[in-house]
C-alpha cells in the first residue's frame, strides 16, 4: 500500500540525511539487529495507520474535486431509493473496512457507480433509471464496496501513476501532497478504472457475500451481467471497470453460490424474483456547493 511521502522522495531525505551525519563526523547509535517483537509489532500498527490516513486523504480529495465541479447531488428524491439499499449495505461491510462508508449520487449521463479509497462511494443518478430491480442495483454497489474492502483503487493507483519521480518530489517539496496528486489523477480514471480480471472477480465474489448479508438476493449481479451480454456493443454501459459482459465472471460467481449452499441456496435465481425498483422520472436533484 502507498505511504504519504512517495519512495523516491524518501531515498531522496534518506540520503540528504546520510550526507549531512557524514559531514558532522558523528556516528549513529548502535542499532539493534533484531528489534523486540513489541517494536515490530508497533512499527506495524503505524504503518497501517499511514496507509489509512493515505487513503482517507486521497478519497477526500476526490469528494472535493467533485464537489467544485458540481457534480455531488445532495439532496433528491432518489435518494429514498438509494438510502436503503446503503444502509443494509454499510451494516454488512462496515466490520471489513476502518472508515465509515458514505453514499453519494452524482448527476451524470452514463449510468456509473464507483467507490474511492476512505470508504466513499459514488452513485451516477442515470443507473438508477438504468438498473432493472433493487437487486441489480444492490449487487453493483457490493462490487464497488468490495474493491474499497480490498484497496484494489490504491494499489492500482500505485502501478498506473505516471508523474515522474522528480515531479511528484517537486510537488510535494511545493506543498502538493501525493494524495492530492493520486486524486487529481484518479479523478480522470473514475470511469475506466483497469482493474484486473483477478480483482475484478475477487470483488464479485466478496459483493456477493456482502450481498447475501444484507438480504438482498446476490443474483441480481448475475442478472445485471446477463442483461449486459444481451445487450449490443453500442449499448453497455461503462460500469463495474472492466465490462462485466465475460461470462467468466458470471461463471464464476454461480460457481461459488454452489460452492456455498448455506449462503446462497435460499436466493431464487429466476430474475423475474426481482423487486421493481420505482424511481420518479425527471426527480429533482439539489447539488452541494
Amino acid at each position: 500500500m502507498p505511504k504519504p511521502i512517495s519512495s523516491s522522495l524518501l531515498l531522496a531525505f534518506t540520503v540528504l540525511s546520510l550526507g549531512i551525519a557524514g559531514c558532522t563526523g558523528s556516528r549513529p547509535a548502535p542499532q539493534e539487529q533484531n528489534p523486540p517483537a513489541q517494536t515490530q509489532q508497533a512499527q506495524k500498527v503505524e504503518a497501517s495507520q499511514q496507509d489509512q490516513d493515505q487513503e482517507v486523504q486521497m478519497g477526500q480529495e476526490v469528494f472535493n474535486q467533485l464537489k467544485a465541479k458540481g457534480e455531488i447531488v445532495e439532496s433528491s428524491p432518489l435518494y429514498d431509493e438509494l438510502k436503503p439499499i446503503a444502509d443494509a449495505i454499510t451494516q454488512a461491510a462496515q466490520p471489513r473496512y476502518n472508515h465509515p462508508f458514505k453514499f453519494y449520487l452524482v448527476h451524470e449521463t452514463q449510468p456509473n457507480a464507483f467507490a474511492t479509497p476512505g470508504g466513499n462511494v459514488y452513485v451516477v443518478d442515470s443507473l438508477l433509471y438504468f438498473v432493472k430491480n433493487k437487486e441489480q442495483l444492490a449487487g453493483t454497489l457490493c462490487h464497488e464496496v468490495s474493491h474499497t474492502i480490498h484497496h484494489d483503487t490504491m494499489e492500482l493507483m500505485e502501478k498506473q501513476e505516471k508523474i515522474e519521480k522528480r515531479e511528484l518530489g517537486a510537488a510535494v517539496l511545493m506543498g502538493s501532497t501525493r494524495a492530492h496528486l493520486l486524486a487529481i489523477a484518479l479523478i480522470g480514471k473514475l470511469h475506466s478504472l483497469g482493474y484486473s480480471r483477478g480483482a475484478e472477480e475477487r470483488a464479485d465474489l466478496t459483493g456477493s457475500d456482502v450481498c447475501a448479508q444484507t438480504g438482498y438476493n446476490p443474483w441480481g449481479l448475475v442478472w445485471l451481467f446477463q442483461d449486459f451480454k444481451n445487450a449490443s456493443s453500442t449499448e453497455i454501459p461503462q460500469l463495474l471497470s472492466d465490462h462485466p459482459n465475460d461470462q467468466n465472471r458470471v461463471d464464476a460467481l454461480k460457481r461459488h453460490f454452489k460452492e456455498n449452499p448455506a449462503v446462497f441456496q435460499k436466493f431464487n435465481p429466476d430474475p423475474k424474483s426481482g423487486t421493481p425498483i420505482n424511481i420518479p422520472k425527471h426527480a429533482e436533484e439539489v447539488f452541494m456547493h
